[in-house]
């Protein structure tokens, strides 16, 4: 071998020798060496290298066992970090690795309370002076054909919050393929990290460094939202109970001018979740959600979610008592946080809003728990199982979306909705129905209002809702609705206010501000009660409960009246109640089998409405309602003829009690009242027929009339044991002073005191004899026998009597001193004369006719027994002054001084009133054809002649 070869050769080997010396040995250990001084320099943490690996033939590089913090405790580590240069490197004109290896590597973020990060605290970095970047600077230039991470542990923790956040992934693998700075490659890459907390990662994609872009997928698996909980506890005072997610979706990053970010084919399971409030009260519980073929475009700020499906979500909600949602108040901004908020610069310019797009909305048996606070009695409302459908759903709300919402409301109620709606401009197109929703869920709302509680009431309705704006609020609303078994309770007496069975509402059509119009209301079983209590106060006007004066609206806030038209109105067996608890003892009545119709209503039109309605009052006595009326303007037209008939008066009694002062024992009412109104004319008949009334018992009543009742029955009723009055009232409504009740109850009560107080004037005017005086018999002086005149009003008397077979007639008998006492002397002294002539001729023995009246005594006789009579009359002998008067004048004293002993008889006297009294009797009797038990006698008195010396017998009537 030549000499030259053997020394090149040699310095070959020896060069060899030494490059593997300087390349396995001593570069390693020198890099060693100085890693450690510079970890020991810097590090302010325990940290070492334990070896260094270097292959200077294949540009094999391999570090091992770095650890760096405290023993066991270590923050950041690696067992092993392989890189292989690849020579190329030398001429390529970037740095070429081939592999790059990392395994068993450990690390540790750290965030401590004061937000100090362990990382930035490992090292003490000398300062450097910052140099000017240069424009359009070039990334080094590198290539890495394969990076393997194996092993990798990971634990993160964050003490800034008040519950610690940790987590860990104890399995974190990481494969990137062609990893290069140089512009137009891209790395292909491959992620997967599972750990004892969940939220598994698996990331699969490329990744170009320049530009920086990156696409691919990426999802997360069994992701514990108690992980990460703690901040949003701290921003949203939600305990979380239990939540759980799935998330995967394929992406685009580009920040190669910008962020541009795009997601799609975004899917996020969210099953279970659970949120409470900080006092353990829960708030939401939900069993499934699933939002899928979603997507995000950063840059257009736009999210499209394709599906959205979930089930079984359940929520709580409340008003409290000051108004607020207990929700509002978790999300309320804390007073230094809105302090912050103020002091800190606004934005000029609004920023584009985000649209988010709902494409298919699925929400199925939700439900939610709500309870309003505000009112006294707490009010809770279950909402659920609801249903909702949302399709194509634009948070811009410039498009309309198609919805669809099917929910329970309470125990049985239900609430169906489907149609579009649009945000903005507001409008709204929907189909609803509503079944037996409970209407006792107002009665919180009613309650400071009127004391009234709502038993039950379920409303029903089919109607169609179209919302065109709400500034200004233009909504119309068509369809029918009925509300069944509704029953309210007088809360203040515990007794049935109003109730029905059903009313139906056919044909409504509601345009807000302009019209209501209902094309027939039908009301089945409508039950009503009104009472008049003890204070005269009503049983309507005591359930409202009186409120603050609120201020009166100006009349441009009144705006036009809205116009009104109902089609008809049907009621199909009505009832109602009423009492009268101001009357002694209480009255009471009630009106049953009410059925009729009322036709068209229209506040715009003058038209007036035809109304038939029937019913009987107490089960049996009928009652109707014809005519017609325009309710919006009664005194325009009204034509109505209402009539009772055979009503029991007996249920009238208090009326009676209070107001005549007797009860009813029995009797029957027929009422016919005909109301009609002109143009705010009245022209009223008011018919009134009793039958067979008979009053009873008196009553003590403070409001009783002073007037004989009892005759003004008797005056009233007829032969048929009917009284029939007609009460006609007239007069302008329009004037304030014009009441129709006042002026009725004051004609009635003038025809009673009337017939009262003249009672046979009043007969008299039965039979055509108004102007003729019955009340009393004309007799001449010292005669019970009639005349002429008197015999003719007894005639007229008698027939009247016929008319009116419940009067009795009293006949008072009556006599003058002054003009029947002379006349009665001079009869009663020729009596004496012929009795005393009698018994003389009858001691005799002579014949004698059967009565003395049958005699005539002459002069000389009576002068013969003038002196016995006046001994027997006056029980005194003559005077003795009288023997020295001639025989004839010593008669004529004689005579005169028994005439004016018998002149001045009260006996006399009340026996010819009673003898005028029986001939008034005998001709009533025999000629008038009255029974004589209708014609009493009572006690005779003593009286004046009138002028022309005739003496009247008075007359009384009253009832039997």
């Amino acid at each position: 071998m030549p000499k030259g070869l053997k020394r090149a050769l040699s310095a070959l080997l020896i060069t060899v020798f030494l490059y593997s010396l300087i390349g396995f040995l001593i570069l390693p250990g020198i890099a060693l060496r100085i890693a450690n001084q510079q970890l020991a320099q810097y590090a302010t943490v325990p940290a070492s290298l334990q070896r260094v690996q270097l292959n200077p033939f294949t540009l094999e590089l391999s570090l091992w066992g770095l650890r760096v913090g405290e023993s066991g405790q270590e923050q950041l580590s690696f067992q092993r970090l392989y890189a292989n240069l690849q020579s190329d490197s030398l001429w390529s004109g970037a740095l070429h690795l081939s592999d790059v290896e990392l395994d068993g590597a450990r690390s540790e973020i750290l965030f401590a309370k004061d937000g100090t990060l362990n990382l930035t605290q490992l090292f003490r970095l000398p300062e450097s002076q910052a140099e000017p970047k240069a424009e359009n600077s070039e990334p080094f230039p590198l290539r890495i054909d394969s990076i393997r991470l194996r092993e990798k542990s990971l634990r993160f923790q964050d003490l800034r919050p008040s519950e610690p956040v940790e987590f860990a992934y104890d399995a974190l693998d990481l494969d990137l393929h062609n990893l290069s700075t140089l512009a137009g490659d891209n790395a292909e890459m491959t992620m997967t990290a599972s750990g004892p907390y969940g939220a598994r990662i698996d990331w699969r994609g490329q990744v170009s460094l320049t530009p920086i872009t990156s696409s691919g997928s990426l999802s997360i698996s069994d992701g514990r939202l108690s992980t990460f909980w703690p901040y949003v506890r701290d921003a949203l005072p939600l305990v979380l109970k239990e939540g759980q997610v799935d998330l995967s979706s394929d992406y685009h990053l580009d920040l190669s001018s910008g962020t541009e970010l795009q997601l799609s084919k975004v899917k996020v399971q969210l099953a279970p979740f659970a949120i409470d409030d900080p006092q353990g009260k829960p708030l939401v519980r939900l069993q499934r959600l699933d939002i899928d073929n979603t997507s995000l475009d950063l840059a257009k700020q736009q999210v499209v979610v394709g599906q959205v499906r979930s089930q079984g979500l359940e929520a709580w909600a409340a008003r409290e008592a000051d108004g607020q949602l207990d929700w509002q108040k978790l999300f309320s901004t804390p007073e230094s946080a809105k302090r912050e908020t103020a002091d800190s610069p606004q934005q000029s310019s609004e920023s584009k809003p985000w649209q988010v797009l709902l494409q298919d909305v699925q929400l199925r048996d939700y439900k939610a728990h709500l309870a309003d606070r505000v009112p006294q009695q707490e009010v809770a409302v279950e909402v659920g199982p609801l249903n909702l459908d949302l399709k194509n759903f634009d948070s811009l709300g410039d498009k309309p979306f198609d919805l669809r919402l099917d929910s329970g409301l309470g125990k049985q109620g239900k609430l169906l909705a489907a149609g579009n709606v649009q945000l903005s401009p507001t409008s709204a197109q929907l189909k609803v129905s509503t079944q037996d929703i409970d209407l006792r869920l107002a009665q919180a709302y009613l309650s400071p209002f009127i004391h009234l509680e709502l038993r039950s009431g379920l409303l029903g309705s089919d109607l169609d809702v179209q919302l065109k704006s709400t500034e200004p609020l233009a909504l119309h609303v068509t369809g029918s609705a009925h509300i069944d078994q509704l029953h309210t309770l007088d809360t203040l007496h515990e007794r049935d206010f109003v109730r029905w069975k059903q009313v139906r509402v056919e044909g409504l059509d509601y345009r807000h501000g302009e019209s209501l119009a209902i094309g027939r209301v039908e009301l089945d079983q409508p039950y009503a009660r009104f009472v008049i209590n003890e204070n005269l106060t009503t049983n309507v006007s005591e359930l409202v409960v009186p409120q603050p004066e609120a201020p009166k609206p100006s009349e441009a806030d009144a705006g036009k009246p809205l116009a009104i038209r109902i089609g008809g109105v049907a009621i199909n067996d009505g009832s109602a109640n009423f009492a009268d608890f101001s009357l002694t003892p209480s009255f009471a009545t009630a009106i049953q089998q009410m059925n009729g119709r009322i036709g068209v209503l229209d506040n715009q039109k003058p038209q007036a409405a035809n109304v038939d309605i029937k019913g009987k009052v107490d089960r049996y006595a009928p009652m109707s309602i014809k005519g017609q009326l325009t309710p919006f303007d009664p005194l325009n037209s009204l034509d109505i003829a209402t009539s009772f008939k055979n009503v029991e008066l007996t249920t009238i009694t208090p009326y009676s009690g209070k107001f005549a002062g007797y009860r009813i024992r029995k009797g029957r009412l027929n009422l016919d009242l005909h109301y009609r109104i002109e143009k705010g004319q009245l022209n009223a008949e008011n018919k009134v027929l009793v039958e067979n009334l008979q009053l009873g018992e008196r009553v003590d009543s403070p409001d009783a009339v002073d007037l004989p009742i009892r005759l003004a029955v008797a005056l009233l009723k007829d032969t048929q044991g009917r009284i029939s009055i007609e009460l006609p009232v007239q007069g302008d409504l329009n004037n304030p002073q014009f009441s129709v009740m006042p002026i009725v109850w004051q004609t009635l009560r003038n025809l009673v005191l009337r017939a009262a107080q003249a009672p046979f004037k009043f007969i008299a005017g039965l039979v055509g004899g108004s102007n003729v005086d019955l009340s009393t018999v004309p007799f001449s002086a010292g005669s019970a026998e009639l005349q002429g005149d008197a015999r003719q009003a007894l005639d007229t008397l008698a027939k009247a009597l016929e008319e009116r077979p419940n009067l009795r007639l009293e006949v008072e008998g009556r006599a003058a001193q002054s003009a029947d006492g002379p006349l009665l002397a001079e009869q009663r002294l020729q009596r004496e004369f012929r009795e005393t002539w009698y018994k003389v001729l009858q001691r005799r023995g002579d014949k004698v006719p059967a009565s003395p009246d049958e005699l005539t005594v002459s002069a000389d006789e009576q002068a013969a027994l003038l002196e016995g009579i006046y001994r027997t009359r006056l029980k005194q002998q003559p005077p003795a002054e009288w023997a020295a008067l001639d025989s004839e004048q010593r008669l004529q004293n004689m005579r005169q001084a028994v005439l004016d002993s018998w002149a001045k008889s009260k006996l006399l006297l009340r026996q010819l009133a009673q003898q005028r009294a029986a001939t008034i009797k005998d001709y009533l009797v025999e000629q008038g054809g009255l029974y004589d038990e209708r014609v009493y006698l009572i006690d005779a008195n003593l009286g004046e002649p009138e002028a022309d010396g005739r003496v009247l017998t008075t007359l009384h009537l009253d009832s039997q």
